[in-house]
């Protein structure tokens, strides 16, 4: 079986501009210690598959060419550091589109496992947003909520059912309770 972790990208990955999108690569930073903590995971022997939001291209904010550009590039700094990702999963829809892919739906995780075996009591989401520890537990795997991006905001809701496994003060710190 795979070992793997699902981390989502805006507010983990890079800083995410709240109230706005990451439109351009102009737009994009690296959150701090993020390509490191990243390096972490994969030289533990557990791969990476991102699963994230991107409403701006389906509610016409940006043109979904940015995105693609955009990733490219990152990949691109990540190849830089040693950092290869098993897999890539975005839901291009608007926030009101009502689809299966939008997180906290968990058409992504599907499609991201379709062909994979791994053990979802080992497996965890990294995410910023309460919508993500719901996707997590509905897709039956364990959160860590981080307090970057919408984390700071967010931590409130997370009550009751939406206890997140763990939570972080960013990526770096979610790695130290990750990793064995």
């Amino acid at each position: 079986m795979k070992k793997v972790v699902f981390i989502d990208r805006d507010g983990v990955i890079n800083v995410d501009p709240i109230g706005d999108y990451v439109k351009t690569w102009d737009d994009f930073r690296f959150e701090k210690g993020a390509l490191e903590a990243l390096k972490r995971i994969l030289d533990s022997g557990l791969e990476i598959i991102l699963i994230s939001n991107q409403a701006g291209i389906g509610d016409g904010v940006y043109p979904e060419a940015s995105l693609w550009d955009i990733h490219k590039k990152m990949l691109a700094e990540f190849k830089k550091k040693g950092i290869l990702i098993r897999s890539s999963h975005f839901c291009l829809h608007g926030k009101q589109a009502g689809c299966g892919c939008r997180k906290p739906e968990i058409g992504l995780f599907k499609e991201a496992v379709k062909d994979l075996a791994y053990d979802p009591q080992k497996t965890y989401f990294v995410g910023d947003k309460a919508t993500d520890v719901e996707a997590g537990k509905r897709f039956g795997i364990k959160t860590i909520f981080v307090r970057t991006g919408h984390g700071r905001l967010d931590e409130k809701k997370l009550t009751g059912k939406l206890k997140p496994d763990h939570i972080a003060n960013n990526l770096s710190d979610a790695v130290e309770f990750l990793l064995p």
